[in-house]
């Protein structure tokens, strides 16, 4: 296949740039956030049925007239009954500490960041295609958890400039659009078999990274260029 066209690599960033046990980040999220936010004097359970609640506003209400962060305030609020704005205020410290505790769930690359920079030195344009349920601090510290700087990345998706998240088509339109780019000037690298490959549905080449592989229907990868970060590394170096 001739990837001529290519000008923009599409990184996903957990799992795929940032290697990342899924299940202990996560958990150790919800447990991090409940302890802030006891110290802050709120109600951890209210904040955190606020927190899902939030989560799940940003996932499955994504209607194009707001962006993630104001939907998950309004369900932030609406549930917990803690002021959304004041809290954001409050609450901007944690990124900045307690949630560094979780780069003990991640691992560094080398090869990601050898890839990165291989990629930009040769001129293509880095988008971080992540998914933006987060806010831009929480995704700026975890670029660096993998040994990179968020400057290597024309665009990062965090929930303040995001109106979907992955899988919907329209996160990826919205992209599109934002860096004026065509779908076929585009490469989506990523580790999730639904959100990441989804983008082939809008004439996207794809790059399935398979060493921290999320496929949760279990669907069939056969016939989707895939293969370890080395052998990403490898097609790198061969087709751009």
């Amino acid at each position: 296949m001739n990837f001529s066209a290519i000008t923009t690599i599409l990184f996903d960033l957990d799992g795929t740039l940032l290697p990342l046990d899924h299940d202990a980040f996560i958990h150790g999220y919800f447990d991090l956030f409940g302890k802030h936010c006891a110290s802050l004097g709120y109600e951890v359970e209210a904040a955190i049925e606020g927190m899902f609640a939030g989560m799940k506003a940003m996932i499955f209400e994504g209607e194009g007239t707001s962006t993630n962060k104001e939907r998950f305030d309004r369900a932030f609020s609406a549930v917990s009954g803690i002021d959304s704005e004041s809290f954001n205020a409050r609450f901007t410290s944690f990124y900045r500490g307690e949630f560094n505790q979780l780069e003990r769930a991640a691992t560094r690359s080398e090869r990601a960041i050898e890839v990165v920079e291989y990629l930009d030195d040769k001129g293509y344009e880095l988008v971080l295609a992540t998914a933006p349920l987060f806010p831009w601090q929480a995704t700026h510290e975890r670029i660096r958890w993998a040994g990179l700087e968020p400057a290597h990345f024309k665009t990062i998706t965090t929930y303040e400039r995001c109106r979907y998240t992955k899988p919907h088509l329209s996160y990826y339109e919205d992209l599109l659009e934002e860096i004026g780019r065509k779908a076929e000037e585009c490469l989506m690298v990523g580790n999730d078999v639904d959100e990441d490959m989804v983008a082939l549905q809008l004439g996207m080449s794809t790059y399935l990274v398979t060493d921290c592989l999320i496929n949760g229907r279990g669907a069939s990868i056969e016939g989707l260029r895939s293969g370890s970060f080395h052998d990403f590394q490898r097609f790198c170096k061969e087709h751009l």
